[in-house]
């Protein structure tokens, strides 16, 4: 398939130029070529301000279904987690489907190409598999090719529900059952199972230090290594999980993390909000990805993470909408600035074009997709527009478009997702699921209880 697209204007990882055509080959951009004036002949016209595909490098596409539940009253982390476990224990491969591909489908329509999806919740009711051991992931990676983007599932070990007094933590609790495969030897065997697509890739995650025993951590991290594939982990969400660590092994998490070969240029490690010094440089040292998900952690009260400290160490930063308080990776650059702007009462810790390449390019890298990104040949034609003349981004400059994409524009004002040179959202409608709204109310509501 050969197609070209006329962008209006383009951000080219250094500068906005006017007029560009980009040409695709079988979903690969075979040509960039500036100063067209207009659009040449046969070409598709994005109006507006084009630049690649964004990365949501960290999803729980079952968290969508708590929008506005988990926002009634007060509470902690720990609260909202029960309620988040009163969906996931009434999810099946079918509705989990239905949820997902909504979900997926709403990212298209946020400019987002490719997503992280830490999937965890492997078996059925009491923790007995399907017939399908992987039915679970399966039913993830197929709604993300309904929805028309990319998917890094990240197959999740969880096996325990705290530290414990022994080597192999607190076992599950009944709404965790679900999660566990019972060792990390089980997990590996089960994860190994799931083969990637085209549009699809698979990686691993350990999902916290609390929930993989250490002396199971390894064997997650070598699964990883033999395949060269993504792991990610959640790390120092919260203080209480550091207070944990440090009682049941004298160390921090990431500490423990490092010890078990679990850390290293191919590891994300999530949210990273509660770090000291060493840990920083530990992350840094190791170029891990850090994927900041402010949405979500200003949302759950977790605090700010030291990205700043962070990527000065070496990490490189991602982005990621984690529970789906809101799905809008323009909002997540946004405010991983404007929240360390708060903390530290300076402002410009990053450029807009440093906060979109965490949105893109480095998001994809943290997802494996190291072709994916940018806007040159040889890369994936994974581009996503945005108006330049809605009521938030009308009046700058198109050569300051970057800076308006960043620091004004929503996920709202996206016009155009074109993933592998397919155009999955065309000014504004998305062409796969005709009514997104209908799907995620219909898909959330079999799920009340």
């Amino acid at each position: 398939m050969q197609v070209t697209y006329w962008a209006e204007h383009a951000w080219l990882g250094d500068r906005v130029e006017p007029g560009v055509a980009i040409e695709v080959t079988d979903g690969r951009i075979t040509a960039v070529r500036t100063e067209v004036p207009a659009p040449p002949p046969g070409a598709t016209t994005l109006r507006g301000l084009t630049f690649p595909g964004l990365a949501n490098a960290h999803s729980h596409a079952f968290h969508r279904a708590l929008r506005g539940r988990t926002q009634v009253g007060s509470g902690t982390f720990w609260t909202w987690r029960d309620v988040m476990y009163g969906v996931a224990d009434r999810l099946t491969p079918d509705s989990y489907f239905a949820l997902a591909r909504a979900t997926y489908a709403e990212m298209a329509l946020a400019g987002i190409t490719c997503v992280g999806e830490f999937h965890y919740l492997h078996h059925g009711p009491g923790g007995t598999p399907y017939a399908d051991p992987n039915a679970m992931g399966e039913a993830l990676i197929a709604a993300a090719a309904e929805a028309g983007i990319r998917i890094t599932l990240l197959d999740t070990a969880y096996l325990s529900s705290g530290f414990g007094n022994g080597p192999g933590g607190e076992p599950p609790n009944r709404h965790q059952t679900r999660f566990s495969d019972g060792t990390a030897d089980a997990w590996a065997e089960r994860a190994a199972a799931l083969k990637p697509a085209g549009h699809a890739l698979i990686g691993a995650a350990v999902h916290s230090v609390r929930a993989v025993p250490a002396d199971q951590l390894t064997t997650v991290a070598d699964w990883a290594k033999d395949r060269e594939a993504p792991l990610h982990v959640h790390l120092s969400e919260q203080t209480a999980e550091n207070d944990a660590c440090l009682a049941a092994h004298g160390r921090t998490p990431t500490r423990l993390l490092a010890d078990h070969g679990v850390l290293g240029p191919r590891t994300s490690a999530v949210h990273a909000t509660h770090l000291t010094d060493e840990d920083i440089a530990l992350l840094g040292g190791a170029g891990s990805t850090i994927c900041m998900c402010p949405t979500t952690e200003r949302d759950l009260a977790d605090g700010i993470g030291p990205a700043v400290a962070l990527q000065r160490a070496g990490s490189p930063l991602s982005l990621g909408s984690d529970s789906h308080a809101v799905i809008d990776l323009l909002e997540e650059a946004r405010a991983m600035e404007l929240d360390e702007r708060l903390r530290s009462r300076t402002r410009g810790h990053w450029t807009a074009a440093a906060l979109l390449r965490a949105a893109t390019e480095d998001g994809h890298a943290s997802l494996g997709w190291t072709d994916a990104g940018r806007i040159e040949p040889g890369a994936l034609a994974d581009l996503t527009t945005i108006a330049l003349d809605s009521v938030r981004t009308a009046g700058p400059a198109p050569c300051h478009g970057a800076e308006t994409a960043v620091f004004a524009a929503t996920g709202a004002d996206v016009r155009h997702t074109v993933v592998g040179g397919r155009h999955v959202v065309r000014d504004g409608v998305h062409q796969l699921v005709p009514d997104v709204p209908r799907e995620l109310a219909d898909s959330i509501a079999a799920l009340s209880g």
